[in-house]
């Protein structure tokens, strides 16, 4: 058989394997994804992806929304029809059958999400924090457990670029040394100007858990034990105020958090009265340090530099970019959530932190020791 012969017969033999390739490709379904909530801000995330047709990773295929005035507003407001909106989210969840569900409501009716959610074998990803209380997470932990389902926590800044190629460097590579301190900002000016169901719920204690404490420390405490590799703290102590009594009479507004391990410190500054919005870090080593300024600009000195570094992170920094992508990932087996920045393991201990927080707050900041 001649050279010609040969190399036309074997394309002949990859000619199925190829095809049988790209029609795996072609024919991956997206993810059924049902929206539980309009209520948080931060549901216009997962509505602007509704609006995509043909999206290859999700579609929303119903949302479920008590509020026939909000959820009209925010249908016209993306341009989606009202038959995809149910008032209550078990008629929902029995009519489209979704894969997994996103919660927009409130941290109060995480744990109502779960249990609807987990019996019937559909994954969950709420915004953060987690829960309210260590009680509703071990809850939810439980139930997500039993009827082994994926349970997801979505923050921001899991998808910042910079707070990947930090990680990167400081943990991975061990390029600033062991971590010594770490200090997160997260905060803004405040909710009052945004919807009112949003700061409804947000500026109470039982739906929110908190204030300021718990809707920004959250950030610190999910980045802290990530960078940290899972380890919990010796302490956790916090002192909140209420700076603003006259627009947040029941929650405070301002709150430092620090936790205590053998060799590590960690401050967490959440606040709803800066000038300006602000997610940054700064995470300190023996030999070197890393900041993250927002999603992408960073300040890095290590040992042999004379001056300081600025960079920037890429957006292939970052494993994925996306929660719903990533959503969409974890169901298909793509990825692994164990240790990550969304794990329900790394944010259970975060709920630990924030409950001892809250209670030494109220305890005029002494340290509680977790057990």
């Amino acid at each position: 058989m001649g050279y010609l012969t040969r190399t036309f017969y074997v394309a002949l033999l990859l000619i199925p394997i190829m095809s049988t390739k790209v029609s795996a490709q072609t024919t991956k379904k997206p993810l059924r994804v049902g929206v539980v909530g309009l209520v948080h801000s931060h549901v216009g995330w997962i509505l602007n992806r509704a609006k995509k047709t043909g999206d290859p990773d999700i579609e929303v295929v119903g949302i479920a929304e008590p509020n026939r005035e909000v959820a009209e507003r925010y249908m016209q407001r993306y341009g989606l029809p009202m038959s995809l909106v149910y008032p209550t989210v078990e008629e929902m969840l029995d009519k489209t059958k979704p894969d997994a569900v996103t919660a927009f409501n409130e941290i109060s009716n995480h744990i109502n999400v779960v249990k609807l959610c987990a019996p019937r074998g559909i994954h969950v990803m709420v915004e953060k924090p987690l829960a309210v209380s260590i009680d509703q997470a071990r809850q939810m932990e439980a139930l997500a457990k039993k009827h082994k389902i994926h349970l997801l926590t979505n923050y921001e800044t899991t998808w910042y670029s910079s707070n990947h190629k930090a990680y990167q460097l400081a943990v991975k590579e061990g390029g600033i040394g062991p971590i010594r301190r770490i200090v997160v900002h997260d905060g803004h000016d405040g909710p009052s100007r945004m919807n009112k169901e949003f700061v409804a719920w947000l500026t109470d204690p039982v739906t929110n858990g908190a204030g300021a404490l718990f809707d920004f420390g959250c950030y610190g405490a999910n980045l802290a034990t990530w960078l940290l590799k899972g380890e919990r703290p010796t302490t956790v102590s916090a002192v909140t105020l209420q700076i603003k009594p006259e627009v947040y009479p029941k929650v405070d507004d301002d709150a430092t958090i620090v936790l205590t391990y053998p060799k590590t410190q960690v401050v967490i500054q959440a606040s709803w009265n800066w000038p300006f919005s602000r997610k940054d870090m700064e995470v300190y080593g023996e030999t070197g340090y890393v900041f993250t300024l927002d999603g992408t600009r960073m300040r890095i000195r290590l040992k042999e530099d004379k001056t300081e570094q600025t960079a920037e992170a890429a957006k292939t920094d970052a494993p994925v970019t996306d929660p719903f992508d990533y959503l969409a990932q974890v169901v298909r087996g793509e990825t692994k959530s164990v240790d990550d920045l969304s794990s329900l393991q790394v944010n259970m201990i975060v709920m630990e932190i924030l409950d001892a927080a809250r209670r030494s707050a109220k305890d005029g900041g002494k340290p509680i020791a977790l057990k």
